[in-house]
C-alpha cells in the first residue's frame, strides 16, 4: 500500500489524465512502427482491457492502490500490447523503489509505442538516477531526433556531454542550438567556456574576439575580453582594452574598476591608488564598485600592515560626497566593528547609516541594542519610535519600545506597544520575540488585576514557544497564587525546575505550588534547595515568606518564625506577617 500525500497527488492527477489519455494511447498502439508484434483484440477483449484498465485507475483515484496495481496487471493478460498500460505499471515500481521493474516496464512501452516521447523521456531520466550517462545520452539523442524544434533537449545533452567531459559534443551540441535559435551572447559566452575547459585558449579568445565584432557599441564586451587577456599574461593587450572603454566613457564603473585590477596586476600601485581615489570621490560612480574597491582595500592592509587609518581615510572621502544609499556607511560600521572600535564611535558610524538610510532597520536595532546594555530607556524609546514611522513591520522595535516603557514603570504605554506590535505578526515573524511579546503582556495584565487576559497571553506565548521558561514560571506561579488549575500550574512549574534546576525564583514557584496542593513534605525538600542556592547576601524577603509558611505547615513552627522575621527585615509589607510572628502560625492572606 502506498503511503504519503505527495505519491497520492501525483498518482491522483495520472489517473485523472487517463481517462484523456487512454483513446490516445490505444489509437498510438495500432499505429506505431513498433518491432514488437501487435496482436489484433477482438471487439469484446478490447472491452475487457478497456474496462480493467479504467476501473484500476478508478481504484487508484479512491487511493486503493494494491487494487488498482492488480486490476493494471490483469489488463495487460488481456492485452500485452498496450503501452500505457506499461507506463502506468512503472509508475508502481517506480514508488515501490523497484527501479529494474519501473525501467522495464518503461521500455516496454516505449517500444510498443516508439513515437511516444513521453515514455522515452521517462527511460532517459531513469538512467540519468542511475548515473547511466552514456545511455541517457543516448535517449535524448534520440528525443532530439524525433523532436528536432526542442531546444530543452539539446541543453540537457550539453549538460550531459560536459558530466562525461566530452567537451567537443558540448561544442557541438550548442552550435545546434545556435542553429535551432539563432546567435546570441549566450551560445558564444557558453563556447568560450568550453573552450577554456579544453584548455583551447585560441579558439576561447577567437570566440570572445568575434563577440566584440558582432557588438562594436557594447563595451561591456571589450572589457570582458580585456579581463580575459589580464587571466592569460596578456596584460599589453588588456590595457588598450580598458583604456580604448575609457576614452568613449570616462565613467564607465565596469572598466575603471577593470584597469584598477591591470594597475594591481603589473605593481603599478601609485597608478592604482589614485584610481581608486577618483572612483571613491565620483558623484558618478556607483556605490556598488566603491565598495568593491574598499573591500579589496581592506582586505589589502589587512594582508600587509593592518593599519586602519588608511582605511578609515578611504571611506571619509567615499562618504564625501552625496550618497544615493547607506551601503558604503554600513560597510564602514562593519569595518569598525572588526576593529573591535570604541562603542561610541561605532554608535556614530551606525547614527551616519541611518542619516542616510533612516529606514535602515539593522543599524538601528544596533545602536538600540548598545543603549539598552546601558539602560538608557528614553534613548531607546527615541530610536524605537522613529524606527516603528520607517519600519511600522519590523517587531523588534515594538518589543524595545514596550521593554523601556515596563522598565520605567509606564506599563499602559508598554502595553500599547506590545499590541500595535502583536498587530504586525505574521508566519515569518521571529517566534522567540512574539513568545516575549505575548509573556510580558502577560505580566502587565495581571498586574493590573486583568487575570484572564493574561493567563490568555500566557497561552499565546506558549503556542509560539512552548519552552519559554520566564512564561512558564510566572504563569504557573499566577495562578497557584489565585488557587486555580494547580495541577496544570505543577506540570509547568515542573518544567522549569528540569530546564534550570538551579533557578531560585523556579524552585520558589514549584515549592508554593506543592504547598497550595497541600503536599507539605514536599514543598519543603525544593524550598530548601532554593534556601541553599540563593546566595544573594540579601535574599528573596517572598522566598523566606514562602520558606516560614512551608515549615509551619510541617509542624517546625520554630524555625518557621526564624524564616518570618528573616522575611520583615528583608522589607516584606506584608499584613499577615506579623500575625504569623506573633501566633507561631500560618495565616491564609
Amino acid at each position: 500500500m502506498f503511503k504519503g500525500k505527495k505519491i497520492i497527488y501525483q498518482l491522483f492527477i495520472i489517473g485523472c489524465l487517463s481517462f484523456i489519455l487512454l483513446p490516445l494511447f490505444a489509437r498510438k498502439v495500432q499505429k506505431s512502427n513498433s518491432s514488437l508484434p501487435v496482436t489484433e483484440l477482438s471487439k469484446n477483449d478490447q472491452k475487457r482491457y478497456q474496462y480493467f484498465f479504467l476501473e484500476a485507475m478508478r481504484q487508484q483515484n479512491a487511493g486503493r492502490y494494491d487494487a488498482a496495481f492488480s486490476l493494471l496487471q490483469h489488463a495487460l493478460d488481456i492485452n500485452p500490447n498496450a503501452a500505457e498500460a506499461y507506463y502506468y505499471q512503472s509508475m508502481y515500481y517506480s514508488q515501490l523503489k523497484n527501479d529494474s521493474l519501473a525501467l522495464a516496464s518503461l521500455e516496454k512501452a516505449s517500444a510498443l509505442n516508439p513515437d511516444n516521447s513521453t515514455y522515452l523521456e521517462r527511460i532517459a531520466q531513469y538512467y540519468i538516477g542511475n548515473r547511466n550517462y552514456d545511455l541517457a545520452i543516448e535517449k535524448y539523442e534520440e528525443l532530439s531526433r524525433k523532436n528536432p524544434e526542442s531546444a530543452e533537449y539539446l541543453q540537457l545533452l550539453s549538460q550531459l556531454y560536459q558530466q562525461q567531459k566530452k567537451y567537443d559534443m558540448m561544442i557541438q551540441t550548442i552550435n545546434r542550438l545556435e542553429t535551432l535559435q539563432g546567435s546570441s551572447e549566450q551560445f558564444s559566452l557558453a563556447k568560450m567556456r568550453v573552450y577554456e575547459m579544453m584548455n583551447d585558449k585560441k579558439s576561447a579568445y577567437r570566440e570572445l574576439k568575434t563577440l566584440v565584432e558582432k557588438h562594436p557599441l557594447d563595451a561591456n564586451y571589450k572589457i570582458m575580453l580585456g579581463n580575459w587577456l589580464m587571466q592569460n599574461g596578456r596584460e599589453k593587450e588588456a590595457y588598450k582594452n580598458f583604456m580604448t572603454v575609457l576614452q568613449d566613457e570616462p565613467n564607465n564603473a565596469y572598466a575603471q574598476s577593470s584597469l584598477y585590477d591591470y594597475y594591481t596586476a603589473v605593481h603599478e600601485d601609485s597608478l592604482a591608488e589614485k584610481l581608486m581615489l577618483n572612483i571613491l570621490v565620483s558623484p558618478k560612480m556607483d556605490n556598488e564598485t566603491k565598495a568593491s574597491m574598499l573591500r579589496s582595500a581592506i582586505q589589502k592592509n589587512e594582508q600587509e600592515s593592518g593599519d586602519s587609518t588608511k582605511i578609515f581615510h578611504l571611506f571619509d572621502l567615499a562618504l564625501s560626497v552625496p550618497q544615493t544609499n547607506g551601503d558604503l556607511a554600513e560597510l564602514k560600521a562593519a569595518y569598525m566593528s572588526l576593529k573591535k572600535m570604541p562603542e561610541d564611535s561605532l554608535n556614530k558610524a551606525l547614527e551616519k547609516v541611518l542619516e542616510i538610510a533612516p529606514d535602515n532597520a539593522g543599524a538601528r536595532i544596533q545602536i538600540i541594542q548598545s543603549y539598552w546594555a546601558k539602560k538608557d530607556f528614553d534613548k531607546v524609546i527615541s530610536l524605537s519610535q522613529t524606527g516603528i514611522a520607517y519600519r511600522p513591520d519590523e517587531m523588534a522595535f515594538y518589543y524595545f519600545l514596550g521593554l523601556s516603557y515596563f522598565q520605567q514603570d509606564k506599563n499602559d504605554n508598554a502595553l500599547d506597544a506590545f499590541r500595535r506590535g502583536v498587530s504586525q505578526i505574521n508566519s515569518q515573524s521571529n517566534a522567540n520575540i512574539v513568545s516575549d511579546f505575548y509573556a510580558i503582556m502577560g505580566d502587565i495584565l495581571h498586574q493590573k488585576g486583568l487575570a484572564d487576559e493574561a493567563f490568555a497571553a500566557y497561552d499565546s506565548c506558549l503556542q509560539w514557544k512552548s519552552d519559554n521558561y520566564g512564561c512558564l514560571n510566572n504563569y504557573a506561579y499566577y495562578l497557584s497564587v489565585e488557587n486555580r488549575n494547580l495541577q496544570k500550574a505543577e506540570q509547568m512549574s515542573y518544567k522549569t525546575i528540569k530546564a534550570e534546576p538551579n533557578n531560585v525564583t523556579f524552585l520558589d514557584t514549584y515549592a508554593w505550588i506543592l504547598f497550595m496542593e497541600q503536599r507539605y513534605s514536599e514543598a519543603k525538600i525544593y524550598i530548601d534547595q532554593a534556601i541553599k542556592t540563593d546566595s544573594d547576601s540579601i535574599q528573596s524577603a517572598v522566598i523566606l515568606e514562602h520558606a516560614g509558611d512551608i515549615y509551619s505547615m510541617n509542624q517546625l513552627q520554630e524555625e518557621a518564625v526564624k524564616f518570618w522575621k528573616k522575611s520583615l527585615h528583608a522589607g516584606n509589607d506584608s499584613k499577615a506577617l506579623p500575625r504569623k510572628i506573633k501566633q507561631k502560625k500560618y495565616i491564609k492572606e
